[in-house]
């Protein structure tokens, strides 16, 4: 039988790219890790090997670096969207351009007292140390007419000690769980949040401020929820982001119940209160969801393993 080419794209993947902007002595960091993913019309690179529409993969890894001098990176989002947008607009070929980012954060050091003799305690502005809560990830997705911005994070750790239970489950045969009237909650969050800016003529939001909010509410919500699962606390976690940020309308989110168990310290005579447990890295329950404003169409992929 004959054979046609379904879909197919091509770029260079992770390119890591540190830009450094020294503002006098005070100097900031962007660390990223960028994913440039072209598509178009490439029929004959596949059918003829004909390189006549291809942009080299090499060319496009020396466009991040150019484009971190010449646009700077005020944020993953505008960083990813000067790629797509140049990609798309100065190759004809080029019909989508999907740029994917993960940015991992720094933060100052601090210098004491003592090292003030030496350089001035409040003049240590070029020292940082490797931030290590979370990865923040964004996929800007453009076809030369309309935009997709999915933002969000992933291996951000959470727990709560207490104000969690989980009983009244099914039973089967099989089941050996005790139910648990208080119990701890931990979590490595995996979360993804779909913008409603979709083209230029919408005000663009304000990336950095965006993220930061929407991670203060996510772990508020999960705080500030008594859970009687991490189904309920999930929910409870999009819909603080929707019913607060106007700018997101679509969460999905991938949580790996971190198991914690009691120890079982009564062959040394030793009551365990809730205070003792063993850390459980697998298996795990995985608990995923995605929360929409009301009215809205579920666009973010179910499976985040490459988003």
């Amino acid at each position: 039988m004959p054979t046609i080419l379904g879909q197919n794209q091509y770029g260079k993947a992770e390119n890591r790219v540190v830009k450094i902007t020294r503002d006098g002595a005070t100097h900031h960091i962007k660390d990223l890790n960028v994913s440039v993913a072209l598509s178009g019309d490439m029929d004959e690179v596949h059918y003829s090997g004909s390189n006549a529409n291809v942009l080299p993969t090499d060319t496009t890894k020396n466009t991040v670096y150019a484009f971190a001098k010449e646009h700077g990176i005020e944020s993953a989002e505008q960083f990813g969207i000067h790629l797509a947008r140049h990609f798309v607009t100065s190759q004809q070929p080029i019909r989508v351009a999907r740029i994917r980012i993960e940015e991992y954060a720094w933060e100052r050091i601090e210098a004491s007292d003592a090292n003030s003799q030496f350089i001035g305690a409040d003049e240590v502005k070029h020292s940082f140390v490797r931030k290590g809560q979370e990865t923040r990830v964004t996929q800007i997705t453009y076809d030369g007419s309309s935009w997709e911005v999915i933002s969000g994070l992933k291996d951000l750790v959470v727990m709560n000690s207490t104000n969690s239970e989980f009983w009244g489950y099914v039973k089967d045969k099989y089941t050996t769980l005790p139910e648990a009237y208080d119990r701890i909650l931990a979590t490595q969050v995996s979360g993804r949040w779909r913008f409603n800016w979709t083209d230029d003529e919408q005000r663009m939001p304000n990336w950095e401020k965006s993220y930061e909010q929407t991670k203060k509410h996510m772990l508020q919500a999960f705080a500030e929820t008594y859970s009687l699962s991490l189904q309920q606390t999930l929910y409870q976690m999009g819909s603080r982001i929707i019913n607060n940020r106007g700018e997101i309308d679509e969460v999905r989110f991938s949580l790996p119940n971190k198991h914690h168990f009691l120890v079982d310290l009564e062959p040394f005579g030793l009551k365990n209160d809730n205070e003792v447990y063993f850390a459980a890295d697998r298996p795990y329950g995985l608990i995923e969801a995605t929360i929409l404003r009301d009215g809205c169409e579920p666009k973010i992929p179910v499976d985040l393993t490459n988003l």
